[in-house]
């Protein structure tokens, strides 16, 4: 009896902000490798996620939420996900079950109806409504398009993670192992330092300022006594803003530097010494040298 065959090859997850995609990512890798928040556009980098099993391995690009731009940065954001969609094998939209399908779940239905890749629908967060809800949205996101498959899903109870997994990956051509076994994500260390000091800025602030929030880091380096200390900016785009960030006598900005660092030393496994700033960057998210220079 010959081996079962191999599988490998990328797939994304798209859907408006706030759609469960970032969360599904890191449930499928089992380790947080996408920051998450209830803010939208919290994505701004294509993050390869990788899954590796005996019968194949999947390697998940998350991309920014699909959008209509306001601004440059925005235009850019789009474009990361249309480049993405058109070098994928799969392509996972992601619908929540707790809301109602609105013209975000239309915008990018239509989009997807043009690419070559194989689409699959995942209705996510199935443990936020009652399954009569979930029956009644399976049934509504039958009627946006053509699916291979409808999948519903938790990322946060686990329900069916397990059973899409295996759906993408018999989805995958059959082809080597293009990561090794022990590489769950091929993000530099220092990107995602970057994204953890991000997604602490984004807790808990006002609408407006999550699209100005950029973090940079400009130094990792190491102690005599080992301490591992990190040198970073979070970038805005307002002197306004800075208040915000910083808070009175600093409070905000100590409070970000405490969750950070903490989810810092769970990646690195070890202790960190974080050394924050908060700078104006004038309207970075129009200005295309600024947001070359801020990584986008």
């Amino acid at each position: 009896m010959s081996p079962p065959s191999f599988r490998s090859g990328f797939c994304c997850f798209v859907g408006r902000p706030n759609a469960g995609k970032s969360t599904l990512t890191n449930a499928l890798v089992g380790s947080k490798i996408v920051i998450t928040s209830d803010k939208p556009q919290t994505t701004r980098h294509a993050v390869r996620g990788i899954v590796t099993r005996a019968d194949g391995q999947l390697v998940l690009v998350d991309t920014p939420g699909l959008h209509r731009p306001r601004t440059l940065l925005g235009e850019r954001l789009n474009d990361v996900v249309r480049s993405t969609l058109a070098d994928v094998d799969v392509v996972g939209l992601c619908i929540p079950a707790d809301q109602k399908i609105g013209p975000g779940d239309r915008f990018i239905a239509a989009e997807l109806a043009n690419v070559r890749a194989t689409v699959i629908a995942i209705v996510t967060k199935i443990d936020a409504v009652p399954k009569q809800r979930v029956a009644e949205q399976l049934v509504a996101v039958s009627q946006l398009g053509e699916y291979a498959e409808i999948v519903p899903v938790s990322a946060v109870s686990g329900a069916q993670v397990d059973l899409l997994t295996g759906l993408l990956i018999s989805r995958m051509p059959e082809g080597p192992q293009l990561y090794p076994d022990d590489l769950i994500t091929d993000n530099d260390v220092e990107a995602r330092v970057g994204e953890l000091i991000r997604e602490a800025a984004l807790t808990g602030v006002r609408d407006e300022l999550p699209h100005s929030i950029a973090v940079t880091v400009q130094e990792m380096r190491r102690r005599e006594n080992g301490l591992q200390e990190i040198f970073a900016t979070i970038h805005l785009e307002r002197d306004s803003q800075k208040g915000i960030v910083i808070g009175p006598q600093g409070v905000r900005l100590r409070a970000i530097g405490t969750t950070a660092r903490a989810g810092i030393e769970a990646l690195l496994g070890e202790r960190v010494h974080l050394d924050l700033h908060v700078a104006v960057e004038r309207e970075w998210q129009r200005d295309p040298k600024k947001l070359d220079r801020l990584g986008f």
